[in-house]
């Protein structure tokens, strides 16, 4: 009975021990290549700036071009109202 539950417990610790891949989106770029490297397995690239940038990297390969969900954009600061002094009737 101990040999089997040993063996189940090494097993749970070698993959809980392996590092997990983390995918990161860079929220620089608005679309990312998501390139299929197995019929489950792939990965982002997000380094394009525009759909069709993506699209001739992605020609012939099995990939595809989606918008960055985390994409923070080019934000301005807002805009300042002018004052402008009261009109007097």
């Amino acid at each position: 009975m101990r040999i089997p539950v040993l063996a189940i417990l090494a097993v749970a610790t070698v993959s809980a021990a392996s590092p997990a891949r983390a995918q990161t989106y860079d929220p620089k770029y608005p679309v990312c290549l998501q390139i299929y490297q197995g019929f489950t397995d792939y990965y982002f690239e997000c380094a394009y700036t525009s759909l069709p940038q993506c699209q001739m990297s992605a020609s012939g390969r099995a990939a595809q071009c989606v918008n960055n969900p985390y994409y923070t954009g080019t934000r301005k600061p807002p805009r300042q109202r002018e004052r402008r002094p009261r009109r007097e009737y």
